[in-house]
């Protein structure tokens, strides 16, 4: 009878270990997905401040720069093909894209002397460039926050449980291979 009570004894402390590390693993999981998520949203909302500016800066120098309108165009267009409910990569991918015609608008507008001493055009390219930095910092959070998540899914015990629970690794906010290229600028008279 007493290996009994200790096979029980000892049953009951495997069950209650696993137990432990299941309800830890699992709270811990899904502290880093809405650390994922809340990093996501951070960077949707600086990229929306960031396309709701560019109209502002297109139209303040769209008068001037008549001849540049392939600059503009890209610009209204990247502007237009941004999704908040695009995957990930096809988001990141049109933030590349988009901050690649930024710096081509930049360089254009370098030529135009009237347009680099406008004050509210100067304001804007402050302004959109401060929004440049600040998806940069949120994109290197929210990739950081997916590395510890997808790190942390493959790792035992958590591993174990990680297909029932539906834990499935998240993709990056990475520009894919096709948009690596840095665009060509083509300044006036050159």
């Amino acid at each position: 009878m007493p290996y009994v009570a200790a096979a029980v004894f000892v049953a009951l402390l495997i069950l209650g270990l696993l137990g432990f590390f299941a309800y830890t693993s699992y709270n811990e999981v899904v502290a880093l997905k809405q650390r994922i998520d809340k990093a996501w949203a951070n960077i949707d909302v600086a990229l929306k401040q960031r396309f709701d500016e560019l109209p502002n800066l297109v139209s303040a120098v769209r008068g001037v720069m008549g001849f540049e309108q392939d600059v503009l165009t890209e610009v209204t267009r990247l502007r237009n093909a941004y999704s908040a409910d695009a995957p990930v990569s096809d988001q990141a991918a049109t933030s590349a894209a988009t901050s690649s015609a930024i710096r081509q608008l930049f360089a254009t507008v370098e030529n135009y002397p009237q347009l680099k001493s406008a004050a509210n055009v100067l304001a804007l390219q402050a302004e959109i460039q401060r929004l440049e930095g600040v998806i940069a910092d949120r994109r290197e959070l929210y990739n950081d926050s997916v590395a510890r998540y997808n790190i942390r899914i493959r790792q035992l015990p958590v591993v174990l449980l990680a297909g029932f629970f539906g834990w499935w690794p998240r993709a990056f906010f990475a520009v894919d291979a096709d948009h690596r290229q840095v665009a060509p600028v083509q300044l006036a008279g050159s």
